[in-house]
C-alpha cells in the first residue's frame, strides 16, 4: 500500500536535497524519513533515489514520480489548510524565501506576532540573497524587492519600494556632489550584483534613462551595499528601508540629481497554476498592512 507519509517523505527529500534537512523540516528523525522512503520504494516496485554518502539524485523513475507527487502533497496540504479555514484557524507547513538585509531588518519583524497569533502555522522562512526559482525550490511563496519579471510566478504588491541614491559626507567632500545625471559617469558606483551594473534607471520626462558609473564594488547582500557606501567607496542606490537609518543619523547623505530612480515595489509571489492557501493570503494582508503606504521605513521628502 502507498502511504502519503511516504509521498511526503520523499518530495521533502528531493526538495531539501538530503534525509537529515527533510527531517528537520518535516519535524521527524532520519531514522523515521528513511524508513517512509525505504516503505515507498517498496511499494511502488522501483528506486526513486541514488544514494551516495555525499548526495542524493533522482533515478529515472523517481523524476516520473516526483511531478504528480508534488502535486499529491500540495493538494493534501491545501485540502487540510482550507479545512482549518472553515474552523477559523490557520494551520501547516509554509515556506517563504527573502532576501537577507530586508528579511532582517523588516520582515521578521512583521511577521513575529501574526506568527504568535497562528501557532499552528509551521514558518519556514529562507534568508538568502540569491534568486531562488520559487516553484521547483520548493517554496509557497518569495519575497522581492525591485522588478519581477518571472511569467511563472504571480505577483501580490507589499509596499512601494523608493529608492536613494546616496554616499557617505567623506566621498562627497573628496569627490564633489553630483548635481545632474551627467555627473554620475564620472563617479564610482558600488553595484548590488544580483540586479548588475545596469541597474541605475531614473525617471526623465523623455522616459527612464540608464546611467552607468564606474564600478568601484560589487556586492550580493544590502547590508555590506550600505556599509561600504559609509565607508567612503562609492556612491550606491539603495533601497530606502536599508538607506533611511543611515542617512538619519548623518552617516550617508542623500544625492538629488534632478531625477528620481524608477519605481519599485516590494513582491510576495507564488507559483502560477497553484491556489495559493488561505494561510499565504493571510501573511500577506498582515504585511501590508505592518509596512504601510507610503511604508513606515519611508523617508519624507
Amino acid at each position: 500500500m502507498i502511504r502519503v507519509e511516504g509521498i511526503a517523505a520523499f518530495v521533502a527529500v528531493v526538495e531539501a536535497g538530503s534525509v537529515s534537512e527533510a527531517a528537520r523540516r518535516l519535524r521527524l528523525s532520519k531514522s523515521v524519513v528513511s524508513e517512509r522512503l525505504a516503505e515507498l520504494e517498496k511499494a511502488l516496485g522501483g528506486t526513486l533515489l541514488h544514494r551516495t554518502t555525499r548526495k542524493l539524485s533522482l533515478t529515472e523513475d523517481g523524476a516520473v514520480f516526483l511531478e504528480r507527487a508534488g502535486r499529491i502533497v500540495r493538494e493534501i496540504e491545501e485540502a487540510a489548510a482550507d479545512m482549518a479555514e472553515r474552523r477559523g484557524t490557520l494551520s501547516g507547513p509554509i515556506r517563504i524565501a527573502a532576501p537577507v538585509t530586508f528579511g532582517r531588518m523588516h520582515l521578521g519583524p512583521a511577521l513575529y506576532p501574526f506568527l504568535a497569533e497562528h501557532p499552528e502555522i509551521h514558518l519556514t522562512l529562507d534568508i538568502d540573497d540569491r534568486r531562488v526559482d520559487a516553484a521547483s525550490d520548493g517554496y509557497d511563496a518569495i519575497i522581492r524587492n525591485g522588478p519581477l519579471a518571472d511569467s511563472r510566478l504571480v505577483a501580490w504588491k507589499l509596499a512601494p519600494s523608493r529608492r536613494l541614491l546616496c554616499a557617505s559626507p567623506d566621498y562627497l567632500a573628496r569627490q564633489g556632489m553630483p548635481s545632474s545625471l551627467a555627473d554620475l559617469n564620472s563617479h564610482r558606483g558600488i553595484f548590488y550584483t544580483n540586479r548588475g551594473v545596469a541597474d541605475w534607471r531614473f525617471q526623465t520626462p523623455e522616459g527612464a534613462i540608464l546611467v552607468r558609473a564606474k564600478p568601484a564594488l560589487g556586492i550580493n547582500n544590502g547590508d555590506m551595499l550600505r556599509d561600504a557606501a559609509i565607508a567612503g567607496l562609492g556612491i550606491a542606490l539603495l533601497p530606502a528601508f536599508i538607506a533611511g537609518p543611515a542617512i538619519r543619523e548623518g552617516l550617508l547623505a542623500e544625492i538629488d540629481v534632478g531625477h528620481r530612480p524608477e519605481a519599485e515595489f516590494i513582491y510576495m509571489a507564488h507559483p502560477a497554476g497553484r491556489n495559493p492557501s488561505a494561510k499565504l493570503r493571510a501573511i500577506a494582508d498582515h504585511l501590508k498592512k505592518s509596512f504601510g503606504d507610503p511604508p513606515y521605513w519611508d523617508i519624507a521628502d
